[in-house]
């Protein structure tokens, strides 16, 4: 069986680093995914995932990322179910983080690896110009 999970977000929270009663760091946190599509009105959407860290990635998390952030990470998707003080049962979905890596988005710019919406779109020239021929049979093609 497959559980691998590979998202890439922003932090809509300060990671805040917990110890368990056996003294091991976790970080439980949500992470911001966009959509490849935008809503009928131009919007972009995103979905709001949660991702949980153990022990070292836990700290590593903890140290060098804040809200906002963009963070890439590797897991499997996770269910638990729990009990509230009232009674009500409810039903969690998380990634359990096996990698998170910065994404070369540079800590002062915010810019990450979306394309600025002011700049043009780059243009594609061959090399040579057109100086591509053009096959009208197929029985010219060498496959």
């Amino acid at each position: 069986m497959i559980n691998k999970v590979i998202l890439m977000g922003r932090l809509v929270a300060d990671p805040e680093l917990k110890r368990t009663a056996n003294d091991v760091a976790v970080v439980s946190t949500r992470i911001a995914v966009d959509r490849d599509f935008k809503s009928a009105n131009g919007e972009r959407q995103a979905d709001f995932i949660d991702i949980v860290c153990w022990r070292e990635r836990a700290e590593f998390v903890s140290r060098y990322f804040r809200k906002g952030n963009m963070i890439a990470v590797v897991g499997s998707l996770q269910s638990r179910q729990y009990e509230t003080k009232d009674g009500q049962k409810r039903t969690v979905i998380e990634v359990v983080c096996d990698q998170v890596s910065f994404t070369g988005e540079k800590a002062n710019n915010g810019g990450g690896f979306a394309p600025r919406q002011d700049a043009p779109a780059p243009e594609f020239t061959a090399p040579g110009g057109d100086d591509f021929e053009e096959v009208d049979d197929d029985s010219q093609l060498p496959f």
